[in-house]
C-alpha cells in the first residue's frame, strides 16, 4: 500500500510538472519598486513568458532589510509558482546582521541562477583633493577616522565593502549610514561626506557627468564603462573584489525539471541581445550560473560575509 502511495505521489508530480505553469507565477521581489532588484525582475517577465508560457508577475514584499519577502518565498509550497529574486542581502549578508530571520538561508530555498552582478566603485565628489585611491589610503593612515565613508544602510554592500577596504589596506574611516541610495547621492555630490563605494549603476551618471570621481572598482577586471579606471587588486590591495548581485531562487523542494526550465529559460532571456545590451550599458555582467554554481557561490559567500560582518563587530543597527 505504502508503494502504490509513493507510486501516485510521484505521478501527480510529474504530472504537475509537465503542466506547469498553467496559473500565474509570483516572483517575490523583497524591496521597494524601482531599485536594481526589482528591474530585473521586471526585464526577465516577457521573457519568462516567451519561453515558457503562462504568466509570470512581480510582487514587491518590502522590508526588514528583504527578510520579509525571502520568509514568504521559503514558507511558500515548492511548485514553482512562487519564486524570489533578490539582491545578495537577504542571502548572505541579513542572516548574520539580524537577531533573527524568518527563513534558514542555507537549507530553505533551492537556488536557481545568479542572473546579474555589478561591482561598486569607490567614488569622491569632483572637488575632493584625492585623485586616486593611494591618496585615500595615504590619508586615512595619517589621519585615522578621519575621512567618512556614506552607505545606503548598515550592512548594505556599499558599508561592507568600506569595512572590506579599511580591513585589507589596515586604515579606518568613519562610516555615515543613510536610509537608501537617494541621500547619500545628495550628500556625496554636496560634498557633506568625503567618499562612497557606490554601485556602479547607481554612480555612473555621475561621474560621466563629472560631478564624481570613480579611484578604483571592486571587480577582478576593470570595467568596459570605466576602462581608465582601475581595480582594487591593481592598486595593491588583495581580496576586495565585491559585487553585489542579483539571484532567482525557489522553495527548497523545487521539482528538477521545472528547476531545470527555469534556469535555461533565464539564461537565454538574459543573453537575449536586446536585454543583454541594455544590462551592460546599466553596469550589470550577465553571469546567468547553473543551480549548482548558485548553491556552491550561496555558500562561499554566505561564509564570507559571515567572517567580514563577525570580524569588524558590524551591527544592523
Amino acid at each position: 500500500m505504502k508503494k502504490l502511495l509513493l507510486t501516485f505521489a510521484a505521478s501527480v508530480a510529474m504530472t504537475s510538472a509537465l503542466a506547469w505553469p498553467d496559473k500565474p507565477v509570483t516572483l517575490i521581489v523583497p524591496f521597494p519598486p524601482g531599485g536594481s532588484t526589482d528591474l530585473i525582475a521586471r526585464t526577465l517577465i516577457p521573457k519568462l513568458q516567451e519561453k515558457l508560457g503562462g504568466t509570470f508577475i512581480v510582487d514587491n514584499k518590502a522590508g526588514a532589510t528583504g527578510t520579509i519577502g525571502a520568509g514568504v518565498v521559503a514558507r511558500a509550497p515548492a511548485d514553482g509558482y512562487t519564486l524570489l529574486v533578490s539582491s545578495l542581502g537577504p542571502f548572505v549578508i541579513a542572516p548574520h546582521l539580524l537577531a533573527k530571520v524568518p527563513y534558514d538561508a542555507l537549507k530553505d530555498f533551492d537556488y536557481i541562477t545568479v542572473a546579474v552582478q555589478a561591482p561598486n566603485v569607490l567614488v569622491v565628489p569632483a572637488s575632493s583633493p584625492h585623485k586616486t585611491i593611494a591618496d585615500v589610503i595615504a590619508y586615512e593612515k595619517a589621519n585615522p577616522d578621519k575621512m567618512t565613508f556614506a552607505s545606503s544602510g548598515n550592512g548594505s554592500s556599499d558599508h561592507l565593502t568600506a569595512e572590506l577596504f579599511w580591513l585589507q589596506t589596515g586604515t579606518s574611516g568613519t562610516h555615515i549610514p543613510y536610509r537608501g541610495g537617494g541621500p547619500v547621492m545628495t550628500d556625496l555630490l554636496g560634498a557633506q561626506v568625503d567618499a562612497s563605494f557606490m554601485n556602479i549603476n547607481t554612480a555612473m551618471p555621475q561621474i560621466l557627468a563629472g560631478k564624481l570621481r570613480a579611484l578604483a572598482i571592486t571587480s577582478a577586471k576593470r570595467s568596459p564603462l570605466l576602462a581608465t579606471v582601475p581595480t582594487m587588486e591593481e592598486s595593491g590591495i588583495k581580496g576586495a573584489n565585491v559585487y553585489s548581485w542579483q539571484a532567482i531562487a525557489a522553495p527548497r523542494g523545487l521539482p528538477a525539471d521545472i528547476k531545470t526550465k527555469l534556469n535555461a529559460a533565464i539564461v537565454a532571456g538574459l543573453n537575449d541581445p536586446q536585454v543583454k545590451a541594455k544590462l551592460l550599458d546599466l553596469g550589470f555582467e550577465i553571469v546567468g550560473s547553473s543551480p549548482e554554481q548558485f548553491t556552491a557561490y550561496q555558500a562561499a559567500e554566505f561564509a564570507r560575509w559571515k567572517t567580514l560582518i563577525t570580524t569588524r563587530n558590524i551591527k544592523a543597527d
